[in-house]
């Protein structure tokens, strides 16, 4: 098989299966309501797949050093989400989603021109968390409306999401660990939510969605630092891995406790 037909049909198949991983994810966001789809939506869902195939094709150094670079970033995206969390309560699907990834886009932009320690970047999303969780909490209570899936929304997403991994896997040799550490951290599962469920139920609804992801998404830092420290430490299968688990196991224990003040509750309205 000649080698471009080989490559080509591997990217294919790289995409396909981070397509294949959106669609599982959606499906339990959808049926999931607000809170248990904000968890879902704050795993590693494109950034997974996209680092794992970054993997394949550099050696852990290349990964250690895409993760000090994706670590701002994702300080760069709960501001995106507070962005358009605050304006969607009022503000049109065009200047609410147009803004929130436009300071995304401004952000990520800064943040590549500088070489980021461990420190730093922990450093940053720590500032950024404190600034943005406490203003998000006055929106994660809305009502929820029934949501009918229209047949492109999943297909949407998957592509968003094949898309994403398909340019940071080939562009990652001559852009360099730092370009492609911010690239695979674009906040897809966040864009794909507010472009598909923004015109059909509105933002407040929207909104209480992506102010609802603040706590997961912080987990989602810490496994990114995480990602860093493993992968020089023990390689890039344990350190993929170990990142996995913290995410996992964070966002399980916010749906435990969510579970534990739910419980505490009930009996005091009961009585």
């Amino acid at each position: 098989m000649p080698a471009e037909l080989s490559y080509i049909l591997f990217l294919l198949l790289r995409m396909a299966v981070a397509a294949a991983f959106v669609v599982s994810a959606s499906v339990i966001t959808e049926r999931s309501g607000p809170v248990i789809g904000a968890l879902v939506a704050t795993l590693p869902i494109s950034a997974g797949p996209s680092y794992v195939f970054l993997a394949i094709d550099h050696d852990a150094a290349f990964i250690a050093q895409g993760a000090l670079s994706s670590l701002p970033v994702n300080a760069a995206t709960i501001f995106l989400g507070l962005t358009y969390v605050v304006l969607a309560q009022r503000h049109s699907f065009a200047v609410s989603v147009g803004s929130a990834v436009a300071v995304w886009i401004a952000l990520a932009s800064i943040i590549r021109l500088f070489d980021w320690t461990l420190m730093a970047g922990l450093a940053v999303n720590l500032v950024a968390f404190g600034i943005c969780i406490p203003l998000l909490a006055q929106y994660r209570h809305v009502k929820m409306p029934l949501v009918t899936r229209r047949w492109y929304d999943i297909p949407f997403r998957a592509s968003l999401v094949a898309v994403l991994v398909a340019i940071v896997v080939s562009t990652s040799g001559w852009v360099g660990p730092r370009v492609s550490g911010v690239i695979a951290l674009y906040p897809i599962v966040f864009t794909s939510m507010m472009v598909i469920l923004h015109p059909r139920i509105g933002g407040p609804p929207t909104a209480a969605v992506l102010a609802n992801s603040a706590w997961g998404l912080l987990g989602f830092g810490m496994a990114i630092a995480v990602l860093h420290v493993a992968v020089t430490q023990f390689g890039s299968v344990i350190g993929l891995s170990c990142a996995l688990a913290t995410c996992i196991g964070w966002n399980l224990t916010l749906w435990w406790m969510g579970r534990r003040k739910r419980a505490m509750r009930e009996p005091r309205r009961a009585s």
